[in-house]
């Protein structure tokens, strides 16, 4: 596995967007999202039509409307700082659409800002940028690959470093800004402490549906508070929620959420860290195509009354794809599988392993696979 990344699988995508509309670029602190920006302009931090809110001399000229002469692409990094960036924006654009291109990243307000009618609407284009998955860093799906993501998780550095000293570091530094300084910046909440002890239960809750009772009951706050700071860390990119899917023939379950980590290094039990690096390759595919191809996706859970289950379902324009359970090693077809498949409307159902066997029931739509071959055969990113 190399060390370097010479391409991120949106790259593509949103140069081929620039040339429509302004382009808008969030995700998770330390994804990638500057890195891939400064790509499409064949730059380093220095380049002239690089410019950061959080820089003082970049921010004069943000304000001062001082671009640099001869630049096609202007990439502007946390602008969503700026209390009037949105009429900022909606004025720069309006007047240069012709002759500039616009970049904007940004995580958390971003990704909150872009969600609501404002005087953006029809402007831009939303990419959401998403860990490193087998099928993006290695073509030939070695097991070597998907072990190293297995163990440091698909956020660059602590990846291509491949280092558990690098990893703890990057961890706790990391913790550091999300909780901190990027909590601040999005909300204004004085239990920041409290926040982040909810965010550290979380990697233990993976693969159970989520009990706001029960963490509203550990915490000792209300159950409004409770789900007011779920909501918060998902803004941060710190989880992702997904509902159970309701067909017709089954008594599923209605309400109960499952969590998953946007980092599932920070999973230590080893099925449910597989679960979750499964559940964020998904989710990526899901939201690749909701960004760029204007598909309604879902991604969801399967759940009956009687407690069987599913891992995953993958809806598009409200019809199911395919259905995914995760076992680690084992891989005889699991009851749930054969249940469902006789009861829903999914055609395809897989049962994903990091082992080699591979199979197809004789009279279900069942698929017993390695992980890497159902990747090539989803075409997943």
């Amino acid at each position: 596995m190399t060390n370097t990344l010479h391409k991120r699988y949106l790259t593509d995508q949103i140069k081929q967007d620039l040339k429509d509309k302004m382009v808008f670029l969030a995700g998770p602190r330390q994804i990638g999202k500057t890195t891939l920006a400064l790509n499409i302009l064949k730059g380093q931090e220095d380049h002239p039509a690089y410019f950061n809110w959080d820089n003082f001399e970049d921010q004069k000229k943000i304000l001062a409307l001082e671009l640099p002469p001869k630049q096609k692409i202007i990439v502007l990094d946390e602008i969503h700082k700026y209390k009037k960036w949105r009429n900022y924006l909606k004025g720069l654009y309006d007047k240069t659409k012709s002759k500039r291109s616009y970049l904007i990243t940004g995580s958390a307000r971003l990704d909150l800002y872009s969600r609501g009618g404002d005087a953006l609407t029809g402007r831009y284009h939303f990419h959401r940028l998403h860990p490193l998955t087998l099928p993006e860093l290695d073509k030939k799906f070695s097991q070597n690959t998907l072990e190293q993501l297995m163990k440091f998780g698909g956020f660059p550095e602590p990846f291509l470093a491949a280092s558990e000293r690098v990893w703890r570091r990057w961890q706790k530094e990391r913790s550091h800004q999300v909780l901190k300084d990027d909590l601040r910046d999005l909300e204004r909440v004085e239990e920041i402490d409290l926040i982040a002890h909810l965010a550290e239960r979380l990697p233990d809750l993976i693969g159970s549906p989520l009990s706001i009772n029960s963490l509203r009951e550990d915490l000792q706050v209300s159950h409004a508070t409770l789900k007011k700071w779920l909501t918060i860390l998902e803004k941060l990119f710190v989880f992702f929620r997904l509902s159970p899917f309701g067909a017709p023939k089954i008594r599923a379950v209605k309400k109960e959420q499952k969590p998953y980590m946007w980092d599932w290094s920070l999973v230590s039990e080893p099925g449910h860290r597989f679960e979750n690096l499964v559940a964020s390759h998904l989710l990526k595919y899901c939201h690749f195509h909701e960004d760029a191809h204007g598909h309604n996706m879902e991604l969801r859970y399967i759940r009956d009354t009687d407690k069987r289950e599913v891992d995953f379902v993958v809806i598009k324009n409200n019809k199911p794809l395919f259905a995914v359970e995760c076992k680690t090693n084992k891989t005889d077809v699991a009851p749930a599988l054969r249940y469902f498949a006789e009861r829903t409307s999914i055609p395809k159902f897989y049962q994903v392993h990091m082992g080699e066997n591979d199979f197809e029931h004789a009279l279900l739509p069942i698929r017993v696979l390695p992980f890497s071959t159902f990747c090539k055969e989803e075409n997943l990113l």
